[in-house]
C-alpha cells in the first residue's frame, strides 16, 4: 500500500512539473512567446523561432518592390537556417510592452542592429490556443538610430509611505526621466529593478514641465515603471553602469536589499562597471561594501542630498533609518556639497554622485563620459 500511494505522489508529482508553463502568469507566458522570437532571431534558431508562432502565422513586412510583403512563418524561419544556430548574429531584442484581453494580446518589441545602425519596431498580435499562447502575426518598421545595446540600470525603490505613518512618498520622477531622457538620446537602454518589482511608487510629477509631459504620456515608458524587474530577474553582466534615483522612498527597502547590493557591485567590480546616484538616491550606495570587506564610499568624495538640508522637526524626517552624510563621514567617505539649489556632482574614479534633481542631468553625462574613455 505505501509503495501504491508513493507511486501515485510520484506520478502526480511529475505530471504537474511537466507542464511548460507551472506557476506562470498569463502575462509571463506571454513575455517567454515573444522571448522565444527574440532569443530565435538573434541566435539563429529555428526551432525556437518556429515554437514562437501559430503554424500558419504570416509576417507583414516592408519591401522595396512592394507596399506589402506578406511572409509565411515557414519561409520567414528559413532565413536563419544558413547560419550558426546559437551564434550571436549581432540583433538585440527587448520586449518594451504587452496589453493582454482574456485569450487575445498585443506586444511589442525593439530589435537593434548596431553595427548598420538600425532600430526596428515590432508589433505582434497572439491568441492563446491550446492552452498555449502564440504569435498569430507580427508586423515591423525601422529607422536609424544610434543605439547601441549598452544598458544602464535604474534602481528603484517600491516604498510608498515614510516608514510606519500616514505620509506618502516615492521616487523622483524629474530624477527619472532627466537622467532617463539623457541616456537615452546618446543611445543607451535603460531598465528599471526595485526590490519586489513591479509597479513603483513616483513623486514630484509636474507635468508643467516639458520633460515631465513627454514621459508621463509615453506609454511604452510608463509600462517599465508599472514592471519594473525583480533583483532575480536581472543579469548584472549586461550592464555597464546602476543609476540609484532618489526621492524619499529611496531612504527604506533599496538600502538594505543584499540581492540589489550583489547585482551592483557584481557591475562595479566584475564588470568593472559605474555605481551612480543623486539626491536621496545616495542613501542605496552607504552599506555597499566591496570584496575586502570596505565601504565602497571610504576614501571617496561622495555627494547626495546634505543632513543639514533636511527639515529635522518635520515628521518625514524622523521616520528616516539612517542619515545619508552623517553614516558616509562615518564610513570614511568625504561628503561634499554646494549651495541647495545649485547642481553639484562628484566623480571618484567609477563612483558619480549628485546632490538633487538638478544634478540628474550631469551624473547621466559624467556617466557616458567615462564609458566613451573606456572604450578608447
Amino acid at each position: 500500500m505505501f509503495h501504491s500511494n508513493k507511486n501515485i505522489f510520484l506520478l502526480f508529482f511529475c505530471f504537474i512539473f511537466s507542464l511548460p508553463s507551472f506557476g506562470q502568469t498569463e502575462d509571463e507566458k506571454i513575455k517567454a512567446a515573444v522571448n522565444d522570437y527574440i532569443q530565435g532571431t538573434s541566435y539563429n534558431k529555428v526551432e525556437q523561432i518556429k515554437k514562437a508562432f501559430y503554424e500558419e502565422a504570416n509576417l507583414y513586412l516592408d519591401h522595396k518592390e512592394k507596399s506589402l510583403y506578406i511572409v509565411p512563418i515557414s519561409e520567414y524561419a528559413s532565413w536563419f537556417e544558413n547560419k550558426k544556430e546559437g551564434e550571436f548574429n549581432g540583433r538585440i531584442g527587448n520586449l518594451i510592452s504587452i496589453d493582454r484581453f482574456h485569450n487575445i494580446a498585443t506586444a511589442k518589441a525593439e530589435i537593434l542592429i548596431p553595427s548598420s545602425n538600425l532600430r526596428f519596431i515590432d508589433l505582434f498580435l497572439l491568441k492563446k490556443l491550446d492552452g498555449e499562447w502564440k504569435i498569430i502575426s507580427k508586423t515591423a518598421a525601422r529607422e536609424d538610430s544610434n543605439k547601441s545595446g549598452k544598458r544602464i540600470l535604474f534602481i528603484t525603490s517600491n516604498t510608498d509611505h515614510y516608514g510606519d505613518t500616514d505620509l506618502k512618498t516615492g521616487n523622483s520622477f524629474s530624477e527619472i526621466v532627466i537622467a532617463y531622457n539623457t541616456f537615452w538620446e546618446a543611445g543607451y537602454i535603460v531598465d528599471f529593478v526595485s526590490p519586489k518589482g513591479g509597479a513603483i511608487p513616483l513623486a514630484y510629477i509636474n507635468t508643467s514641465e516639458e520633460l515631465h509631459k513627454k514621459y508621463i504620456y509615453d506609454a511604452d515608458f510608463m509600462y517599465q515603471l508599472k514592471h519594473t524587474k525583480a533583483p532575480e530577474d536581472v543579469d548584472p553582466k549586461k550592464y555597464e553602469a546602476v543609476y540609484y534615483v532618489g526621492g524619499g522612498s529611496a531612504m527604506f527597502d533599496v538600502p538594505i536589499n543584499e540581492e540589489i547590493q550583489n547585482i551592483s557591485m557584481e557591475i562595479y567590480e566584475e564588470q568593472e562597471g559605474i555605481i551612480s546616484s543623486v539626491c536621496h538616491g545616495t542613501a542605496g550606495i552607504v552599506h555597499l561594501k566591496t570584496k575586502d570587506g570596505k565601504y565602497l564610499v571610504e576614501g571617496k568624495n561622495v555627494n547626495g542630498y546634505p543632513d543639514v538640508y533636511e527639515n529635522q522637526e518635520a515628521d518625514y524626517f524622523k521616520t528616516f533609518p539612517f542619515l545619508i552624510q552623517k553614516t558616509i563621514n562615518e564610513r570614511g567617505g568625504n561628503f561634499k556639497y554646494s549651495d541647495r539649489s545649485s547642481a553639484h556632482v562628484e566623480v571618484d574614479g567609477r563612483l558619480v554622485t549628485g546632490q538633487n534633481h538638478l544634478s540628474s542631468e550631469g551624473v547621466a553625462k559624467k556617466i557616458i563620459e567615462l564609458l566613451e574613455e573606456n572604450e578608447k
